[in-house]
């Protein structure tokens, strides 16, 4: 198993313990509840990565600039990211 699987089935057990405790679900199926939220972990893990990829992708086309401006690369890839997912209708 990966890690990035690894992460995501522990953070979908963790999801569904709290929910099932608070009382705001009630699961007849665990297993298959499970496996739900844990696609759905990898899918936001996975839309997370494409929006970091496009950000380094669009700033490593304006490097000179960035260089020559002296901004600091961390802050650009933080709002670029920032923007991205925006537009895209996802949250960071």
């Amino acid at each position: 198993m990966s890690r990035r699987d690894e992460v995501a089935s522990r953070m979908a057990e963790a999801i569904l313990k709290r929910l099932s405790a608070r009382r705001i679900i009630e699961c007849k199926d665990e297993a298959v509840a499970r496996a739900a939220v844990r696609q759905l972990v990898l899918d936001n893990l996975a839309l997370e990565e494409r929006v970091d990829a496009d950000a380094r992708k669009l700033l490593l086309e304006h490097a000179k600039a960035i260089k020559d401006s002296g901004a600091e690369y961390r802050q650009l890839l933080g709002k670029v990211k920032e923007k991205l997912a925006r537009e895209r209708g996802f949250i960071l």
